[in-house]
């Protein structure tokens, strides 16, 4: 007897269809996947023979064989349990399962016979809907997760028997019910604030230009300073992600096993915040089971790299990719992986070792030597990468103690919002949304100079030793600046300062 179901298999952040075919003929008891399955697929006529056992069905004995295809794929994960066991009782003609073509199975099986949430399964759904289908049976446990996708019934299961019942007619399953994302966007709310903050206001209006254009900045600062709070209040005045956006993030949080379930999506703009001991791999991602790593965990958000140069070189030198196209691309040897990687990166470094390079307090007790060797893991290509780069001041006592009522992340909000939308509509027929993502070619569009902007340019770019691409990050930052005062064009006092964001790195490196 012949069977076969259809389930969906994962490839990056994209899902692809998976025929599970399922033979069971007279012969000697034995059970085999082919396929191009991986171990956790192998290992699932252990957990199908025992969840079908113990759900009080007949487990045939027979020769049972199992081929998922396409058969030159490779094949992860247990996704494919709950197709596999429905595809071997649908052989058995007492159980009178006949629809369960209709339906695309995702879901893993305990011994029990209890059906275990899986990763992945909004990606999967998303790309199953795309080419046609319209009925799934998931794991009850992942339906939050489903609940955003419109279009399609989805069926949330608990078991092996509730699922055969539902298949027969016998028991009755409401399909999940569509949630409302701008529900769960109002609800939002962060434990900082930049009102928090006491004084700082040069770094402060570094972030809110880095906000209102995407733009990647670097602080260098004295250890007690206020960098990493600055940082951690940075996604406070980040626009409110879009829709589309929820679900691209939430895609590679399902994916990675990170999304809470509860929630169902992310509706925070993400903040990581890796640790500079993180290995290559964790940050680029890839490995055994090709998980996303922290680059793509920040897409659409903030990947914070506190202890820049405290990063192994190579580490990040991969950055220079997806700093530059918005993508990481692993390449291994079962498979290359493309996973999105649109992030703002906010990192934050001392001067020299200890930390007192520059301080007018503090005297510094690092080697030239020592001090060279702590810069030259930030190479040229990476400090070009980066658009914003501005030295942030211990905070004063006087400071400290100030009544003054600092802006609040709200305020600051307000006009980062404002700036996106004049680059909303820039940019309309576009691929890109903000500033910091023109091309060479929408540079030269949107952002003309006047006589005297061009000669305070040609000026910091003779004298600065800039890049052809440091000219153009300043052209875009100048943008922004424009941007956030409402102004058409750029003006003379918006190139000159962004070029003040651009001179620490001549005077460090």
């Amino acid at each position: 007897m012949l069977a076969k179901v259809v389930s969906f298999g994962l490839k990056g952040v994209d899902g692809y269809k998976i025929d599970i075919e399922t033979d069971v003929s007279n012969g000697l008891p034995h059970f085999e996947i082919v396929g191009l399955a991986d171990t956790a697929i192998k290992e699932a006529k252990e957990r199908v023979r025992s969840a079908i056992k113990n759900s009080a069905f007949e487990y045939p004995v027979k020769r049972i064989t199992v081929n998922l295809a396409p058969a030159d794929i490779k094949k992860e994960g247990p996704i494919y349990d709950l197709g596999i066991a429905v595809a071997i009782l649908s052989c058995n003609e007492e159980y009178q399962i006949k629809n369960e073509k209709d339906f695309v199975f995702i879901g893993e099986l305990s011994f029990d016979g209890s059906v275990k949430k899986v990763r992945g399964v909004l990606p999967l759904l998303i790309s199953a809907r795309n080419l046609g289908y319209k009925k799934f049976i998931i794991p009850k446990e992942n339906c939050m997760e489903a609940s955003f996708i419109s279009g399609i019934e989805i069926y949330g299961v608990e078991s092996l028997i509730q699922t055969v019942k539902f298949l027969k007619n016998e028991e009755k399953i409401e399909p999940v019910s569509p949630c409302k994302f701008e529900e769960l966007i109002s609800e939002n709310n962060y434990p900082l604030d930049f009102s928090h903050v006491k004084g700082q206001k040069m770094a402060k209006r570094a972030l809110e230009i880095a906000a209102a254009g995407g733009h990647n900045l670097l602080m260098i600062g004295a250890p007690g300073s206020g960098k990493s709070m600055l940082a951690k209040c940075f996604p406070t005045i980040l626009p409110d992600m879009t829709f589309e956006e929820a679900l691209e993030v939430t895609k590679i949080h399902s994916i990675a096993g990170e999304l809470d379930l509860k929630k169902g999506i992310v509706c925070k703009r993400p903040f990581r915040s890796p640790h500079h001991t993180a290995s290559t791999v964790s940050l680029t991602g890839g490995g055994a089971n090709s998980k996303p790593g922290e680059i793509s965990l920040a897409h659409n958000g903030v990947l914070f790299l506190d202890e820049f140069p405290e990063y192994s070189r190579h580490t990040i030198e991969t950055l220079r990719q997806p700093l530059e196209d918005g993508v990481i691309t692993v390449a291994r040897a079962n498979a290359t992986i493309t996973y999105p990687a649109n992030f703002t990166l906010i990192a934050s470094m001392n001067p020299c070792p200890c930390g007192n390079y520059g301080s007018k307090d503090r005297e510094c007790k690092c080697s030239a030597s020592q001090i060279t060797k702590y810069l030259s893991k930030l190479s040229g290509p990476i400090m070009d990468r980066i658009d914003l780069h501005i030295e942030v001041e211990n905070v004063t006592y006087d400071q400290l103690k100030s009544q003054e009522q600092e802006e609040t992340s709200t305020q600051i909000k307000e006009r980062v919002d404002k700036a996106r939308e004049i680059q909303l509509k820039r940019f309309a027929n576009d691929k890109n949304f903000f500033n910091s993502k023109m091309s060479v070619a929408q540079t030269k569009k949107y952002c003309k100079l006047d006589q005297s902007g061009e000669q305070i340019l040609r000026n910091a770019f003779e004298k600065l030793k800039l890049s052809a691409r440091a000219h153009d990050r300043l052209l875009r930052v100048a943008r922004t600046i424009a941007d956030l005062e409402g102004e058409e064009n750029i003006l003379a006092r918006h190139i000159a300062e962004a070029i003040s964001y651009r001179s620490l790195d001549r005077k460090y490196w």
